[in-house]
């Protein structure tokens, strides 16, 4: 008699763990997939702050000129732009 429970609940536990649709690897599954969007949500939360940081800084037009230069390579009238480029920041055949 003791046997048949015994069974009972062994079939019953690998049944849970495995093949349920509630089973416990897909729990892990599911549970590590959560804390990965955690984190990303946190990554997105600084990123909008610095954005609106950004974008508040923009406001002021001297700041918006500039960036203009900085990221655009726009320049005002009659001026020259020089850019320079470090060695160690140029692509060369050997990187690939």
């Amino acid at each position: 008699m003791g046997n048949k429970y015994v069974l009972i609940l062994v079939i019953f536990t690998v049944w849970m763990v495995f093949f349920d649709t509630n089973s416990w690897f897909i729990h892990k599954e599911l549970n590590d997939e959560i804390d990965k969007l955690k984190g990303n949500r946190a990554y997105f939360k600084q990123e909008i702050r610095s954005d609106r940081n950004q974008i508040n800084k923009l406001k002021d037009s001297e700041e918006l000129e500039r960036f203009a230069r900085e990221e655009y390579l726009m320049k005002k009238e009659n001026e020259e732009i020089f850019i320079i480029e470090f060695e160690d920041s140029l692509k060369t055949d050997k990187d690939g």
